[in-house]
């Protein structure tokens, strides 16, 4: 059984990064990755990523930090301990804007957080490409493109081939130890 992990290709610069992506996405690969030092602008509908559903997820839990902060509020004054302050209602709102906008503000950026690691399937310790040594040089001046052998269309050859055709260099078929 081989222990093959993927392809990996190098580009010259971004524009070839960006115009790769777009070619083995229309090739139809799906299980591929672009890696560069920066972010590049339009690398995300290249690769055809679809919009990322964590302003959802941060929207659900801030409204869900302004519910908590607002339902807590109201038992413990108006249920549980009622007592009646300067002639005031029990149920103040007014008085409970603060505390429900601290929850709303902490729900959310826990939201934030631990949507992005789970969106991003964090925390992953090692990635295949790991045991690439050209790919140390993505931190520094390199571009490439990873294809993974888990893609439906993967074939070591086949996969090669076209990343050579549409312009990569250094392919390295990505073997694990």
């Amino acid at each position: 059984m081989s222990n093959t992990l993927g392809v990996l290709a190098r580009f010259a610069n971004p524009a070839e990064l960006i115009e790769a992506a777009k070619k083995v996405r229309e090739a139809g690969y799906k299980k591929f990755d672009c890696h560069s030092p920066f972010p590049i602008h339009g690398m995300d509908d290249a690769m055809g990523l679809k919009r990322s559903p964590l302003g959802f997820i941060v929207g659900g839990m801030t409204l869900t930090g302004a519910l908590v902060g607002m339902t807590l509020q109201y038992w413990v004054a108006a249920v549980e301990y009622p007592l009646v302050i300067s002639g005031k209602p029990f149920f103040s709102w007014q008085a409970f804007i603060i505390i429900t906008f601290a929850l709303f503000v902490l729900f959310g950026a826990f939201g934030a957080v631990l949507g992005m690691f789970h969106l991003n399937r964090l925390p992953r310790l090692h990635h295949p490409v790991f045991y690439s040594d050209q790919f140390a040089r993505v931190t520094d001046d390199a571009f490439f493109v990873s294809i993974e052998v888990e893609d439906p269309k993967f074939d070591d050859k086949q996969t090669q081939a076209f990343l050579t055709g549409i312009g990569g260099v250094d392919i390295e078929l990505v073997v694990g130890e």
